[in-house]
């Protein structure tokens, strides 16, 4: 039982996260009732450090939230004007015409933006409708009523040595406690993860889902810059089985962010997503883009791509899920914020209806009830089956059929039943003996770079001396199982280079770099032996991305 002694500060609604969904349900709240007390927490050092996105954003949520968005300044300055789908291989590239993709993958009417600077504006937004918003409080523990509902959080714990002792700017933290708590922390957030657990909200439900999406941000030669052009691809590298693609996004100023998702139900462990990103970027479709620029900026973050079918139970006792956090990606679309954030408002109005009639600390069942009845549910169901579908059937048989459900969901409003994902991520491993290892060719410095000079570009900061974050369930279980098992994937599913095996034979040992971490949460989704827990580090570490 932690005896610490913490001041604590109560608020109407506790909101932890400053993403997408996290600031609209703060500004819903407002909205609805001024007189409300809203705070949110965020664990990167300001809002946006630990944003990572595409994104090409569908403005439908914030037309509804801050319908004058243009007139206040949004930044969103990029129209999508033309959109461009092929499949890849070594050499060429086939395009898909536009005329075969379901209307709902039509990006017209979308923007392409830094979703980073979306946040930061909206929190300029929050604020000015009286949110608390605290960046750098990490919140690294929930609170519980004794009647066993979310009654708040522990944020803002600082100082603690790599013993475990205290140094001399130790802080233990504050409680911050709320008539209800929305949990906004994104994809396999840390609280979230407990929560669901707690409450068994995924009883019932297919296993979440996920993908590793990682990103760079280039300025290019302006001859080779298309302002409002948007290309996404599949196939080559990853071949006919692994699913995943990639994504270009050309945004105002010469820049343009080019991104790879790597599917991490992938069966063989020898595997290495940062480097089918590195050589991807070779193809000649991106390298006559990329040539002659420079890449100013790389950060990775996991995506859930369950979908409809491993979206859990959103209220319980206290509090509810709102945004990535428990999985609202539209995965053919890789578009989630506007969902995320209509989440959010329904939550933010659910919670505001509930402390009018005096209610506090029970379960928002109206927030679940206003989902299943929201477009966003409706964005989900007819796409549901694209992510399963590919997943058995690989990329040809996969995306076909998967194409033929979304047109027969958008014309006639059904499809090929609901397929279900099966495994985990953790579980699709095969054994390393019965695969094939993978060769990759060496970064050359210019359009490809080594993991760890990329990761100086996350600007990344943990301190030395403080508790790794990435916690060993048990310590022996890497050298012991997993490196004569599956070759030990840690040294290549991260995509900062924070896991090492360092030494030969019975010399072996695991090494954590914890300092490297760019918060994907890839570890703590793909260890096959369940043995890594991600943990908040103390508040404000981690990258600090610009215009990501």
């Amino acid at each position: 039982m932690d005896q610490v002694q913490r001041e604590a500060m109560d608020y109407d609604v506790v909101i932890v996260g400053a993403g997408p969904a996290g600031l609209a349900a703060a500004i819903r709240v407002k909205q609805l009732s001024p007189a409300l007390s809203v705070c949110v927490l965020e664990k990167g050092s300001e809002v946006g450090a630990h944003i990572l996105s595409g994104a090409v954003i569908d403005p439908i949520a914030l037309n509804e939230l801050i319908p004058d968005w243009k007139e206040k300044g949004a930044p969103l300055n990029t129209p999508v004007t033309e959109d461009r789908f092929y499949v890849v291989g070594s050499n060429g590239a086939l395009r898909v015409p536009n005329a075969l993709m379901p209307p709902l993958m039509n990006n017209h009417g979308n923007y392409a933006v830094s979703l980073g600077n979306v946040c930061r504006w909206l929190a300029q937004q929050a604020e000015g409708l009286g949110v608390e918003i605290y960046p750098g409080f990490a919140a690294s523990e929930a609170l519980y009523s004794d009647d066993g509902s979310l009654a708040g959080v522990v944020a803002g714990v600082l100082g603690i040595a790599r013993d475990g002792s205290h140094k001399a700017d130790y802080q233990p933290g504050m409680e911050l406690r709320g008539k209800y708590v929305l949990i906004a922390e994104g994809a396999r957030g840390s609280l979230a993860k407990q929560i669901i657990a707690k409450f068994g909200l995924s009883e019932g439900r297919e296993p979440q889902k996920y993908g590793l999406g990682m990103k760079e941000l280039w300025e290019v030669k302006p001859e080779n810059h298309r302002q409002g052009q948007v290309t996404h691809t599949m196939g080559w590298p990853l071949g006919l089985k692994t699913g995943g693609g990639s994504f270009m996004y050309h945004l105002e100023d010469n820049l343009v962010s080019i991104g790879f998702v790597v599917h991490l139900n992938y069966e063989n462990p020898h595997l290495y997503p940062y480097m089918e990103f590195q050589r991807f970027k070779h193809h000649p479709l991106i390298a006559s883009v990329l040539e002659g620029g420079r890449r100013i900026a790389y950060g990775a973050r996991a995506i859930t791509e369950g979908g409809l079918q491993s979206v859990p139970k959103l209220a319980f006792p206290g509090g509810a899920l709102i945004g990535c956090s428990a999985g609202f990606v539209n995965l053919p679309r890789i578009k989630g914020s506007h969902n995320a954030m209509k989440t959010g408002m329904l939550a933010a109005e659910a919670a505001v209806a509930a402390l009018a009639q005096g209610r506090a600390g029970d379960t928002l069942d109206e927030y679940e009830s206003a989902y299943l009845g929201s477009w966003v549910y409706k964005d989900l169901h007819r796409v549901r089956n694209v992510k399963p579908m590919w997943s058995k059937l690989g990329l040809a048989g996969g995306v076909a059929l998967g194409a033929a459900d979304m047109w027969l969901n958008q014309l006639f409003g059904f499809g090929f039943g609901t397929w279900k994902h099966g495994k985990a991520d953790f579980a699709t491993l095969k054994p390393a003996p019965a695969c094939k290892p993978i060769v990759y060719p060496k970064p050359d410095g210019v359009i490809s770079f080594d993991r760890l000079t990329n990761v100086a570009f996350s600007a990344t900061n943990h301190e030395e001396d403080e508790p790794s974050h990435l916690q060993l369930k048990d310590a022996r279980i890497p050298i012991a199982v997993n490196l004569p098992t599956w070759a030990e994937p840690a040294q290549r599913y991260c995509p900062a280079g924070v896991y090492e095996v360092v030494g030969e034979g019975t010399e072996a040992r695991f090494q954590i770099n914890h300092q490297n971490c760019v918060h994907c949460k890839t570890c703590d989704i793909k260890d096959p032996s369940q043995n890594i827990n991600w943990a908040v580090p103390q508040g404000g570490e981690g990258p600090n991305y610009p215009n990501m």
